[in-house]
């Protein structure tokens, strides 16, 4: 048997240690053999990056060369690896579930019964858009309020709705240092959900008001949330959600000091909240990154390092999740949760998976609490303190990310702050710029999303909800993924009411099966996404049979699916004959190249390609098949 020395020596010791340069080599090798022969070296490299927003890049090899400054130590500035010493591994995060069911009878059993199956704090919508204010105390009947935070988010009414939050407390004699939670105060929020200013300065003061009151009576219960998810609904990226929570917070702290708190005792009223995506690296990054920010603002205001540690709450992304196939978002959830997680959130609030559909019903709401409890409990994700710390892409993206939310912050400040920014529309202007770049990736399925863009499924029966109330609105606009795709949905679904049939696209499909059954999934799969129902019926056809094809199949249009060979045997005189039996259009599934002219004469309309705008290309298919 062999003895390892005991000098920290690894079994890898005696190979040698590879290097970029070899590494670039083999990448080169590869890249050859795609037919891609004009790059070398760090050309290659840049080949295989992905782009993110916010200019960031994920390279596709990192090593020690890339890391970025020491995080530090979890529990202490710059807090990039944890806000305290032991992460969440004593208790886990905060599982906590939201409700907005107006009925505070109904409101009350899903309280209840969240809280007996593993939910630790419960996040209430009052006022117009949840419980009503008065019936905040029937809503919370039976709840244990100094072991279960209660956190409001009460829009305009957050200061009548934490009066009776405290009146509450004190009929039910809860001692004010026991009790937990947050009023969910933030002004700057509205403004932004609202776009109106109107009585700002008497928020702000109401704000403040109830801060120092916090403070000074209730250490449990923190005023003021510095909520990102207007930035993030409106379609901001990551930096863009960074920069606006820092310049609420800052504008917060600035309030609260000249109101007569301490620098630390501000910073101690202050909860962030961040969306948590299916991107789970960029969630961990986010969450990593606002905290090293958050602490640079603390530093510099004078804050005790104790006091600079942020409080977060993560709350799985809105505008990820899907109205068409809404299982899938129990998977979106899932992964966004575990980046919250490993992010370091103190507070994790998983949306349930119909929540794009109205309010959920106990079975999504139980899918949704039972996802902290499964990555707790069986994943075990909580045990390890800051377990992305380390990973060289981690760190990376991290710093990256917190420079760009840093450089929006400024630019934040120059424009004279949060307020003046959303009332100039600097930021409006700066999120609509970013989502509509995001919105050509999406209508062209660079950022697929599946059961909607990719792999629909026509045949599927939504589930019906009942109505959520409405929210603030007016202000920044919120955006789904999927709303390009669902506007197509909504009218292939009037078509059907209408008519008892969805509009149909025929395949064409020439050739054998070998040479058109990529192709022609292809385009089914496309078609589907706009509601448009293909039909592949007979499985090939060629001149002399494709035109009594497509009048059987009952569709408007055509598409000509099968290998560029067969296309130039067939595609002319298929074409023709489908024009001939009345199809308003036909359109090819590949790139037509050089017999572009030649197919355009024999009536072939359109090419279909991977990579083109496929929102476009579908609307205008409606529109041919008459679909209102």
């Amino acid at each position: 048997m062999t003895v390892l020395p005991d000098d920290g020596l690894s079994l890898a010791a005696e190979f040698p240690d590879a290097t970029r340069e070899q590494w670039h080599r083999l990448v080169e090798g590869v890249l050859r053999k795609s037919g891609t022969t004009d790059v070398s070296g760090t050309a290659a490299e840049d080949t295989l990056a992905t782009e993110l927003q916010d200019g960031l890049a994920t390279r596709p090899l990192y090593t020690a060369e890339d890391g970025a400054d020491d995080p530090g130590f979890p529990g202490f500035p710059p807090f990039v690896r944890g806000g305290r010493p032991e992460g969440t591994s004593v208790s886990g995060w905060d599982v906590r579930q939201r409700h907005a069911q107006p009925d505070p009878k109904r409101s009350n059993e899903a309280l209840l019964a969240d809280l007996e199956n593993g939910v630790t704090s419960v996040w209430l919508a009052v006022g117009e858009a949840g419980i009503p204010v008065d019936g905040l105390s029937q809503a919370l009947e039976g709840v244990y309020l100094d072991l279960a935070p209660v956190v409001l988010d009460a829009g305009a009414e957050f200061a009548p709705a934490a009066e009776e939050l405290f009146r509450i407390l004190a009929e039910r004699g809860v001692p004010a240092g026991a009790a937990l939670g947050g009023l969910g105060a933030d002004p700057l929020g509205l403004v932004a959900r609202t776009g109106s200013d109107t009585g700002l300065a008497g928020r702000v003061a109401a704000a403040a008001d109830l801060a120092a009151r916090c403070h000074r009576d209730h250490p449990g219960i923190r005023a003021l949330a510095v909520d990102a998810l207007p930035y993030h609904e409106a379609g901001g990226s990551a930096a863009e959600e960074l920069g606006c929570a820092l310049a609420t917070g800052v504008a917060y702290l600035r309030d609260l000091t000249a109101a007569g708190l301490s620098v630390d005792a501000a910073c101690g009223q202050l909860e962030f909240r961040f969306a948590a995506t299916a991107d789970q690296f960029l969630t961990i990054a986010k969450l990593r990154a606002a905290r090293r920010l958050w602490a640079r603002v603390a530093e510099v205001c004078g804050a005790a390092p104790a006091a600079a540690a942020q409080r977060q709450h993560a709350v799985t992304s809105a505008v990820m999740m899907t109205r068409r196939d809404p299982w899938v978002n129990m998977l979106r959830t899932t992964v966004a949760c575990l980046g919250a997680g490993v992010g370091g959130a103190d507070a994790v609030t998983v949306q349930p998976f119909d929540s794009a559909l109205g309010l959920p019903d106990a079975f999504a709401r139980r899918i949704a609490r039972n996802t902290s409890s499964i990555l707790l409990e069986e994943s075990h994700l909580a045990r390890v303190i800051d377990p992305a710390g380390g990973s060289w892409y981690v760190e990376r993206l991290t710093d990256e990310l917190a420079q760009a939310g840093w450089a929006w912050f400024q630019e934040i400040e120059r424009a004279g702050g949060q307020a003046a920014a959303l009332s100039s529309g600097l930021i409006a202007e700066r999120l609509e710029r970013t989502w509509q770049r995001r919105r050509e990736d999406l209508a062209k399925r660079c950022e697929p999303i599946t059961g909607v863009s990719e792999f629909p499924l026509l045949a599927e029966t939504v589930p019906e909800r009942e109505t959520a109330p409405a929210g603030p609105s007016g202000g920044l606009p919120q955006v789904r993924r999927d709303e390009a795709y669902e506007a197509l949905r909504a009218r292939s679904d009037a078509h059907l009411a209408a008519t008892g049939a969805r509009p149909k696209v025929f395949l064409a499909a020439l050739g054998s099966p070998a040479a058109h059954t990529a192709r022609a999934t292809f385009a089914a799969n496309l078609f589907q996404a706009g509601g448009i129902e293909p039909v592949h019926d007979p499985v090939t056809v060629d001149a002399e049979t494709a035109a009594d094809a497509f009048t059987r199949s009952g569709a408007g249009v055509a598409c000509l699916v099968s290998s560029d060979a067969v296309y130039a045997e067939q595609a002319e005189s298929v074409a023709a004959g489908l024009v001939a039996a009345g199809a308003r259009r036909v359109f090819l599934a590949g790139r037509p190249g050089e017999r572009r002219e030649a197919y355009r004469q024999a009536g072939i309309d359109t090419s279909v390609t991977a990579g083109g705008d496929a929102v476009a290309v579908l609307s205008s298919a409606l529109d041919d098949l008459g679909v209102a």
